[in-house]
């Protein structure tokens, strides 16, 4: 037998053992569908107090994943990730209550009129059904997606990726206990991790049974989902960020959004990776802020003018243009105009976040409406791209597709819509 054979074998036990998990989601999902406010709150609250009442075990595991990343060298950027602690469970569940408070968008009426033959026309915010996610290293995402899909009505199925297999596994059973415990079906939170790679395999070609993917990780995890997938897919984007220094920025502004930006959390991906900074603010205002980045052991990747100031700066490539470090190192670009900036980020951006720092009001309202990515800021650190930050609990991503969905995913963006129409007897003429 080939290795073809039998990576083709392993895709068919897959699919043979996989096909009644998904069957059951899409019944649960179904039972979902048409839950109230509060039994899906009474889910959501259950599963907080779970995650408190099983920290133990969730650590456990964590540290299990965690050693094995250290011996089998997982990049650094990612232990970051991976990693959970007392405060982080704490906050994950914090995060789920705060998902139970919000707005329950489904049966919300998005709009609607009276035809003039008297036939009442809605149309209504519903769930899609069932949630396929597949996401690398970030236990945070189980619980926080498993959440967002419950107050949307949804069932998931969930691909966490081998290196957070042993800590995945134990919050898919709290999940799942914690939701059956107030009386509604376990199987609406469900996982493939158990078959590896021939899972995300299945999950990608489950048209029928899966709704929607929704890929989150690195771009090559991403770009396989898409070409791959037979499921719809909502692309979430990796994030080359940029933060450009127009000719008028403050000083102490820009450091303080630079390092922000930057170095507040450097793994994730509203992470600024790239600096631009206009020539007319070189002398002015880029030494300060190569200081402080300097000052949090940021390794600063330069163009000639930028090497001219800064002795201790890399040559940057143009690779470097196009990178994203998640780690601390930032590629740093002087620029002659607001226009050759906006040149260079819709090049060499991901669409997803992009920053201005500037006194000029003209310069800030061209940079928002001719840079073309999901989130365009003004004097705001880029780490404000979040779901939680702007007022929508936690999210599923950020998504940097144009279709249905655009910029930090919550709830609304979980479902679809249906028409209901209303008559009295009304036929066409």
């Amino acid at each position: 037998m080939t290795a073809q054979d039998d990576v083709q074998d392993r895709l068919d036990q897959a699919t043979a053992a996989l096909t009644p998990r998904l069957q059951a989601a899409r019944a649960a999902g179904r039972v979902l569908a048409t839950q109230t406010s509060a039994a899906k709150d009474a889910a959501l609250t259950a599963i907080a107090d779970a995650l408190v009442a099983r920290e133990e075990s969730v650590l456990e595991a964590n540290a299990a994943d965690l050693e094995r990343a250290r011996v089998e060298g997982l990049p650094t950027p990612l232990h970051d990730r991976l990693r959970l602690d007392h405060d982080r469970v704490a906050a994950l569940a914090a995060a789920v209550r705060d998902v139970a408070a919000l707005e329950d968008p489904v049966g919300t009426v998005v709009r609607g009129r009276r035809l003039p033959n008297g036939v009442r026309i809605e149309q209504v915010r519903v769930p899609f059904g069932v949630l396929g996610v597949i996401y690398e290293a970030r236990p945070n995402v189980t619980v926080d997606i498993a959440a967002l899909a419950l107050k949307s009505g949804n069932a998931v199925v969930l691909r966490g990726g081998s290196a957070a297999r042993e800590t995945n596994r134990v919050l898919v059973e709290v999940l799942r206990e914690a939701v059956a415990s107030v009386g509604l079906p376990a199987d609406a939170i469900a996982s493939v991790d158990d078959w590896g790679r021939a899972g995300a395999d299945v999950l990608m070609q489950a048209r029928g049974l899966v709704d929607v993917l929704i890929p989150r990780g690195g771009r090559s995890l991403i770009q396989h989902v898409v070409r791959t997938a037979a499921v719809p897919v909502i692309e979430t984007g990796d994030g080359n960020v940029h933060v450009y220094l127009d000719a008028s920025a403050d000083v102490r502004r820009a450091c303080d959004i630079v390092v922000n930006s930057k170095t507040q959390r450097v793994s994730v991906c509203n992470a600024a990776e790239t600096l631009l900074v206009h020539r007319d603010a070189v002398d002015r205002v880029l030494p300060a802020v190569l200081a402080a980045l300097h000052d949090r052991d940021v390794v600063i990747h330069g163009d000639d003018t930028v090497q001219g100031i800064d002795p201790d700066a890399v040559a940057a490539t143009e690779a470097d243009w196009g990178t994203e470090y998640l780690a601390l190192e930032m590629a740093v670009h002087v620029v002659d105009s607001l226009d050759e900036a906006i040149a260079h980020i819709n090049r060499w951006s991901t669409h997803h976040t992009e920053s201005i720092v500037t006194e000029d009001y003209a310069n800030a309202e061209r940079f928002l409406a001719e840079v073309d990515s999901a989130v365009v800021m003004v004097n705001a650190s880029t780490r404000f791209t979040d779901g939680g930050q702007f007022g929508f609990g936690a999210e599923v991503g950020i998504s940097t597709q144009k279709l249905h969905a655009r910029g930090p995913m919550g709830l609304p963006e979980l479902t679809s819509a249906k028409w209901l129409v209303r008559g009295e007897g009304q036929v066409r003429e």
